[in-house]
């Protein structure tokens, strides 16, 4: 017991550590936890003993994971991003499939039936690693950003059918392929006219009695019912519990609870998933890794190389070449659900336990490679070609005593207008694509990028200008904002809007700040309006 305690101790003591860490250098928090999974199972030696109940409870943040990408996918959403879903997706995870059992099959000389769960692992990309990124830099909106999810959002449809070719494959050598791929279509027509006659009016009306209770915890308990009894079901009809929980999230993705459901379930899924990707590093064998350093590297780069180009071929279809180049690279790792494919092959037979150990520590590489790519993918890009859309790389502007807006929100639009109106000479940069491309409609210059890095400081030429106003709302990006200007210039002026006392305590601190204390002003607008009457 007192060995037990002190090993979740050290868990949590060294996640909290090695995220915060990764956090700075930007790396996903997904690498820290499975770095903490190798670390603490040769510390308590997990890597040997055979645990149970982490299994369980790691194979449950999976099927948490799937829940909330059903959440994700309305049926409204598929239609508007059909074309990058339906023809980029299933031409990306066909082409590398292909490409892959090609590789497994002729060239290293692996059986068929390993080939092809191997080649489908590895054309999947990590949505969990991507879509963070996506979301924190605003890259979501830009061309790279759409086609991006829309090939995700097909991958996440494809694990479905993987994982139940795995779970029919499993069922014994006396079952052929031909009966595999009945059973899978099979599975999927019962998932649509279950999705479309029976599930949504049960799921609805669970969800309605439980929100007029208005107690948060009877709430919860029918999302947690919807999940675990779905999960519960499709396993007991012989398929997965994560196609069950896939299942509930799509029924729930159209009715009016979603937004609500989706974040009451996040700090769940997120401590549950944390665990799987714990669960995946206890099982990755560093002793082989250095062992065979050689081939893991030379395998690691040829996954890379293959994923990149196919997926950049695709993309320029129907798009620009910089735009092709930066889906390639943000698609070129593997995904996390790679793990659980072939975790569950390993599992059940299907391929050999020293052959999944290897194919782990490759996927754990190109995670590890994507998050630095990723994070200079407009730098990358720009080698082969600039365009409107590069964050880092605006061409230098000829400008002097200028005012620089940061943020082309509510606020930042009034007070564009006014200095318009006013003829003051001034220029825009927003985190927001769609901020920048209305703010351009209307005439004013508008620069796309982040004004916390220095290219874009130096290209906007803060040093020179007469002020900078910051517009931002989040607390977090006001200071990180402030905090960069400061060490690029320190006699530059900054005029920001504060919300709050330890907003406003902070900023006190800095000198060239002029800070407006909006709920001064305010409550000052409000006494002079009431005292007219």
């Amino acid at each position: 017991m007192e060995t037990l305690l002190l090993a979740i101790f050290a868990t949590i003591f060294l996640a909290t550590l090695m995220n915060i860490l990764f956090k700075r250098y930007n790396v996903s928090h997904i690498v820290g936890y499975i770095f903490t999974g190798i670390i603490i199972s040769y510390l308590f030696d997990f890597n040997t003993l055979k645990i149970d109940a982490l299994n369980l409870v790691a194979e449950f943040g999976i099927v948490f994971l799937m829940f909330t990408i059903g959440l994700e996918l309305s049926f409204k959403k598929i239609k508007k991003m059909k074309e990058s879903i339906f023809i980029a997706g299933a031409f990306q995870m066909g082409f590398n499939s292909v490409l892959f059992f090609i590789f497994c099959f002729y060239i290293f000389g692996l059986d068929a039936q390993t080939s092809i769960i191997i080649s489908l692992a590895f054309s999947l990309s990590s949505t969990a690693i991507i879509m963070p990124y996506l979301q924190n830099s605003k890259d979501i909106v830009t061309p790279y950003g759409k086609k991006v999810v829309g090939i995700l959002i097909f991958q996440d449809l494809a694990v479905i059918p993987i994982l139940l070719l795995i779970s029919f494959l499993s069922h014994g050598s006396d079952i052929s392929i031909t009966e595999v791929i009945v059973k899978t279509l099979v599975a999927l027509i019962f998932i649509t006219l279950f999705v479309f006659y029976i599930g949504d009016k049960i799921v609805e009306s669970i969800l309605k009695f439980a929100a007029n209770t208005q107690l948060e915890e009877i709430f919860l308990g029918a999302i947690f019912t919807i999940v675990i009894g779905m999960s519960i079901l499709t396993h007991e009809i012989g398929f997965t519990y994560s196609m069950g929980a896939f299942l509930a999230g799509v029924l729930i993705a159209d009715t009016k609870y979603n937004i609500k459901v989706e974040s009451d379930i996040l700090s769940y899924k997120n401590l549950l998933l944390s665990i799987f990707f714990f669960s995946v590093g206890t099982k990755i064998d560093m002793i082989y890794l250095f062992s065979n350093l050689h081939k893991v590297f030379v395998l690691f780069i040829l996954v890379m190389i293959v994923k990149t180009i196919v997926i950049y071929f695709i993309a320029k279809r129907k798009s620009d070449k910089n735009t092709s180049v930066k889906t390639a690279l943000a698609l070129s790792q593997v995904s996390g659900f790679g793990f659980v494919v072939l975790d569950m092959a390993s599992s059940k037979h299907l391929i050999q336990t020293d052959l999944a150990n290897l194919l782990l520590i490759i996927i754990f590489l190109t995670m590890i490679v994507s998050t630095f790519i990723l994070s200079n993918i407009y730098k990358i890009s720009s080698y082969f070609e600039k365009e409107f859309y590069e964050a880092d790389v605006i061409t230098p502007i000829d400008k002097k005593n200028h005012i620089i807006i940061a943020g082309f929100g509510t606020l930042g639009k009034a007070v564009a207008k006014e200095l318009s109106e006013k003829g003051i000479d001034f220029i825009i940069i927003s985190d927001n694509l769609q901020h920048v491309l209305k703010a351009r409609k209307s005439g004013f210059m508008a620069y796309f990028g982040h004004l916390n890095k220095r290219p874009v400081m130096e290209s906007l030429k803060v040093e020179e200008s007469s002020s900078i106003i910051v517009t931002a709302h989040s607390e977090h990006q006001k200071i990180l904002i402030i905090d960069a200007l400061k060490e690029y210039s320190s006699d530059v002026n900054i005029v920001v809007k504060v919300d709050s006392d330890e907003e406003n305590s902070y900023l006190n601190k800095i000198k060239s700040v002029e800070i407006v204390d909006s709920n001064y002003e305010l409550s000052s607008k409000l006494v002079e309006l009431s005292l007219k009457h």
